[in-house]
């Protein structure tokens, strides 16, 4: 067993033993609480630039099946568990997480008590960190002076990508600032031809496209600095149905003149309550954002909040009814689940003038 070491920004020092990549990184330190979909959270482009900690114990027991893979890599810096399984057991399994960091470049950390390290980043923020095995000086400054840039580019697709079949029912516009195999899923498996354009893509050529409807990805970064998202966000809105997911829903948001605003330390995870605001429903869903939509800065002529956050309060959803769009910060498309708001993309086909 080699030792590692993650050392916070704040010079705080956790000791722990490697396995993936034999290599050193430095990221945003962040936590997710899923107790199951580490492979698809590992494939997460959302997670670009961050070093993902699991509060769960123990993790890899199923082992890693790249059919489950929610992107073509994965982005994150580095992995951080109490407990990785060593001999994993299910029947598709193709390989071991081990092997999977060790194909993926990504350096990863075990040993370390994950529940103090959650406890400090609850208390403090989220902070940047570096898994090295120096823990020195040096360490620290690395840690201080990262910051993440051109996140959107980084990760999304360079060409336009076609999915499903050409004589669907429904033709939609995916921008994918980072988007989740499973969106295309959810579209495909409901008489939807996905068209997957490029972050940048110009809305004049969204338009040459006739879709019946546009759909707005997930994504990792600041929203603010997608400035030429928002202007064809902007140029497209009330033009055709739009639905936004994550990033969708924050720069639909800024599109429309809201503001955006980092939160202490995100909501990630597989078990955060939303409250439907006409229904008073909650239901339970799958989040992974840094960032929320601020409350009551779109001005209500245009929209209107449709979703909070049950724990904290937070915008995540938005209605724009006279621009025929909604948005929602958190992930109907979860998979491995909760998949308690699905039901949203059948309310994306009804705009389409679906059933």
């Amino acid at each position: 067993m080699k030792k590692a070491y993650i050392v916070l920004e704040d010079s705080t020092v956790f000791e722990g033993y490697r396995f993936g990549a034999d290599t050193d990184c430095v990221g945003e330190l962040v936590f997710t609480t899923g107790m199951c979909g580490y492979i698809e959270t590992l494939t997460d482009p959302s997670y670009y630039g961050q070093i993902v900690m699991q509060t769960f114990p123990l993790i890899g027991n199923y082992g890693v099946n790249d059919t489950d893979f929610e992107s073509k890599k994965s982005f994150v810096s580095g992995y951080v568990v109490r407990e990785f399984c060593r001999a994993p057991s299910n029947f598709r399994m193709e390989y071991d997480l081990d092997t999977m960091l060790k194909k993926q470049g990504i350096p990863g950390i075990y040993g370390v008590d994950t529940r103090a390290l959650t406890q400090i980043i609850r208390e403090h923020g989220v902070m940047n960190a570096v898994i090295t095995s120096e823990p020195n000086d040096e360490a620290v400054k690395r840690a201080k002076s990262f910051f993440i840039a051109d996140a959107v580019a980084s990760v999304s697709e360079r060409e336009i990508i076609s999915y499903g079949d050409e004589d669907a029912k429904y033709t939609v516009v995916l921008y994918d600032f980072g988007a989740k195999r499973n969106i295309i899923r959810e579209l495909t498996k409901r008489s939807c031809r996905v068209i997957c354009v490029p972050y940048d893509t110009a809305a004049e050529k969204v338009m040459e496209l006739k879709p019946d409807g546009i759909m707005l990805s997930n994504g990792p970064g600041d929203p603010a600095e997608n400035l030429i998202p928002i202007a064809n966000v902007k140029k497209l809105l009330g033009k055709f149905p739009l639905f936004g997911i994550c990033l969708g829903h924050q720069i639909t948001a800024l599109a429309c003149g809201g503001e955006t605003h980092k939160l202490k330390y995100g909501h990630r995870g597989v078990n955060q309550p939303v409250k439907d605001l006409s229904s008073g429903r909650t239901y339970i869903s799958s989040q992974n954002h840094g960032y929320a939509v601020k409350q009551d800065s779109i001005p209500p002529e245009i929209g209107c909040q449709s979703f909070e956050n049950a724990n904290d309060l937070t915008n995540e959803g938005m209605s724009y009814p006279t621009l025929n769009a909604f948005t929602v910060q958190f992930h109907p498309e979860a998979c491995t689940g909760p998949k308690d708001t699905a039901f949203l993309f059948d309310r994306f086909i009804k705009l389409m003038g679906g059933k």
